[in-house]
């Protein structure tokens, strides 16, 4: 089982979740392999609905102790530019994309983006872009 995990941390990233849950990118994600995606959706107003068919699983949570045992279990990480989200899936070697939070005024998380993006840790994006890599 192939498994996309996307993290917003303890925040709130409606954008995120609301385009990675759109029916068209579930079966992109679908197409490329994966068979389940696990979303942790913080203090998202956008709470999309899991469901379980034959081929594919979608998971939906608030918030957990722990991170470490979905990042543990994805074969992909989908992340908001926290630093701990980042670091905590780039400690465990899994593919990290992140995505950048374009309503966030002060917007460290894209330098710190750009950096990793640079060392040749992750590729990055916002959800009105494509894939910078």
């Amino acid at each position: 089982m192939k498994c996309v995990f996307v993290t917003v941390g303890t925040t709130s990233f409606d954008d995120l979740i609301a385009c990675v849950s759109a029916p068209d990118s579930l079966q992109k994600i679908e197409s490329l392999g994966y068979n389940r995606l696990i979303l942790q959706i913080g203090r998202g107003t956008v709470v999309p609905e899991p469901f379980s068919t034959e081929s594919f699983t979608l998971d939906v949570y608030r918030y957990k102790d722990s991170l470490k045992e979905d990042i543990q279990k994805a074969d992909l990480v989908i992340s908001h530019a926290g630093a701990g989200s980042c670091l905590e899936a780039l400690e465990k070697g899994k593919p990290l994309v992140v995505v950048i939070n374009e309503k966030l005024m002060n917007n460290h998380q894209l330098e710190l983006a750009k950096q990793l993006h640079k060392e040749g840790h992750l590729f990055y994006c916002t959800c009105s872009s494509s894939l910078r890599h």
